[in-house]
């Protein structure tokens, strides 16, 4: 397996960022200034975008495997590869997600820690409504990782 940098065209996965954030404007927002790694193994399989948020954090912004190779280990092994990276360059990692289960507790395996809530931000911010495993996403959880 090998992590690669997109310097440049990061829009040209836009396919694979779609899978996490499903409305092209949001991630506009973040895409440009964060950096973005894909995982290559015979393949990309995973990508994520991550940037610095001031004050010693680092925010995964985006982070999403095709799903056909969804629970094989990818995003846990990139989430892995973003820590050793940043340590020391970074006090905390942090990431938000739909307050959905499988979504949580995927991130408490990967060593995270429910931080924080922004009430309906999903709703506020995205033009239809977004589900994720039939439950449709309201608030933002925000968990954090000690780098």
């Amino acid at each position: 397996m090998e992590v690669i940098e997109v310097i440049e065209n990061k829009k040209a996965y836009i396919e694979l960022l779609l899978l996490a954030d499903e409305q092209e404007d949001m991630i506009d927002r973040y895409l440009d200034k964060g950096k973005m790694y894909l995982l290559d193994d015979n393949g990309i399989k995973c990508e994520c975008v991550v940037t610095n948020e001031g004050n010693g954090v680092l925010e995964i912004k985006n982070i999403a495997t095709f799903s056909e190779y969804q629970g094989k280990g990818y995003a846990k092994f990139l989430i892995d590869f973003i820590a050793k990276k940043y340590k020391g360059k970074y006090n905390i990692l942090q990431v938000g997600t739909g307050d959905v289960p499988m979504s949580i507790s995927f991130y408490e395996k990967c060593g995270f820690v429910r931080s924080h809530i922004i009430p309906n931000f999903f709703t506020d911010n995205y033009a239809n409504p977004i589900y994720e495993n039939g439950v449709q996403l309201v608030d933002m959880v925000y968990l954090k990782r000690a780098l």
